[in-house]
């Protein structure tokens, strides 16, 4: 017998998860969203997080905002480490349940950027050497040179910053969770 029917809610919502998640563009055929819609994510999004915390009876400050034409929550506090997990892992998989609280409440898919204690601007500024490094190394020896495996986020920082810089190129190969960058000098 074949199944004729739709897929349900969650089922729609967890691959539109899961393409959001890997997504580091948006796609073209994606419509633009106002400021007012974005900020509506951010806002759905800090009340999945809010109900989180007090769950965990964890204690943070919550932030709303909409940067680069995305919607964002930033929760800052003490005590915030194991929300973070090793790695960020665990903020990866915040994210994404954040990502499938909006799909549910709005019907539409986000690209939210959850960051928890700074981790997320830390990180980015940890990422900015690594690339400015593997750079260095390009220019010098000539070599192509291989990154350690990176989330989403991580690849996004490190091709912002290689992508400034004249004479190389970046591109990701593998799959996940073992997808990585390699740098190697512009043609």
């Amino acid at each position: 017998m074949t199944d004729t029917s739709t897929p349900s809610t969650e089922e729609t919502a967890v691959e539109a998860a899961a393409e959001s998640a890997g997504t580091e563009e948006p796609k073209k055929s994606e419509t633009v969203t106002s400021d007012a819609d974005l900020f509506g994510q951010s806002e759905i999004a800090a009340d999945y997080i809010e109900g989180l915390l007090d769950i965990l009876d964890y204690d943070g400050d919550i932030d709303e905002l909409v940067s680069a034409g995305r919607p964002m929550v930033e929760v800052v506090g003490d005590r915030l480490q194991p929300l973070v997990g090793q790695r960020g892992a665990t903020l990866e998989a915040l994210q994404e349940l954040t990502r499938l609280a909006i799909f549910r409440a709005s019907g539409s898919p986000s690209r939210l950027l959850l960051d928890i204690g700074g981790y997320r601007a830390s990180r980015r500024k940890e990422l900015t050497a690594v690339a400015r490094n593997a750079v260095e190394k390009v220019k010098e020896h000539g070599d192509a040179v291989r990154l350690e495996p990176m989330s989403a986020f991580e690849r996004k920082c490190v091709h912002d910053v290689v992508n400034a810089m004249p004479g190389v190129e970046s591109e990701s190969e593998g799959v996940e969770p073992n997808r990585r960058i390699v740098v190697r000098p512009a043609d």
